[in-house]
């Protein structure tokens, strides 16, 4: 059984709702329905349209969207949807209709150089994951059928995964100008061809779904709860527009050391144990005076 869940996510329009799932419910497609009948290829907008105040239907990726007539306000019924979809999906329940997937739909992948010579960050326009991921081996990467891919190709050392992006860093033997083409045209076309990018229980099973996340954060103590809530706001942006991620590991209270992993383009990067030394050392010693003696970094 899969196991999805919801959370509800307010829009900049008071009628419409988004449900998101921790996981794809399309292959990297949008469809939109006006009403039951023009919702045959997808039983579950059929499903919704059953619910006498839902106007229109959106499912795309990871969610799906309802607009409402003003018989309702969602803070009433939000809820009550969420548990219906999530119910449904889990009893089973067909999204979309293989029959609805008629046309590719255009995917764009453009490479950014990152600071880390060895690393290179494939933009998409679409979102691929829910939660990032790295492999740094094919053996690690059995939860990705895209990273098992990328492994075949000889000079790719790791493939890290997050939102809207893949991160890959190679070996010497190759040089980015010969291969840059050769990879952007593949992730392109596997996305387009809506294949898996990480199987549906990956974020689970590596402990990374949303609850997963929020129950570890509320065993932990409370420098190690500022300390994340620092690097989320201040670091992690940063890092992740260098296609790379930091993580926390550990908050030592009697030595005052904290852990760190890094992750992606940031991984091995000649520039990245300065950037921690000279950026976030300081930045977490003048935020929290007195907790702080050392950061040190791990290579993910």
């Amino acid at each position: 059984m899969s196991n999805f869940k919801v959370s509800v996510q307010e829009t900049s329009n008071n009628t419409i709702v988004k449900f998101e799932l921790n996981q794809f419910i399309t292959k990297h497609q949008s469809f939109e329905f006006n009403n039951i009948d023009e919702a045959k290829a997808s039983p579950l907008a059929q499903q919704l349209f059953y619910l006498p105040f839902v106007k229109k239907v959106y499912i795309s990726g990871n969610f799906v969207a309802v607009e409402r007539y003003d018989i309702v306000k969602w803070d009433d019924v939000q809820d009550e949807v969420a548990q219906q979809i999530e119910a449904y999906l889990n009893d089973g329940g067909l999204a979309i209709e293989d029959t609805a997937v008629t046309k590719k739909i255009p995917v764009t992948v453009y490479a950014e150089s990152t600071p880390n010579p060895a690393a290179m960050k494939f933009v998409t326009n679409k979102k691929i994951v829910t939660s990032l991921f790295e492999f740094t081996s094919i053996d690690e990467a059995k939860l990705s059928p895209l990273a098992t891919e990328l492994f075949h190709f000889p000079f790719v050392k790791s493939v890290f995964i997050d939102e809207n992006y893949v991160s890959i860093t190679k070996y010497d033997i190759a040089e980015w100008q010969d291969i840059t083409i050769q990879i952007r045209e593949f992730i392109k076309n596997y996305i387009e061809n809506g294949k898996e990018v990480v199987l549906p229980n990956a974020a689970e099973t590596l402990q990374k779904t949303t609850t997963q996340i929020d129950d570890h954060f509320e065993s932990l103590d409370d420098t190690s709860k500022e300390i994340i809530n620092i690097l989320e706001e201040y670091v992690k942006p940063a890092v992740a527009s260098d296609g790379g991620n930091i993580q926390f590991i550990s908050y030592d209270k009697n030595t005052k050391n904290v852990s760190v992993m890094l992750q992606g383009a940031c991984s091995g990067c000649p520039s990245s144990t300065y950037t921690l030394k000279s950026g976030i050392e300081n930045m977490l010693k003048e935020m929290l005076p007195g907790k702080i003696e050392m950061v040190e970094a791990i290579n993910g």
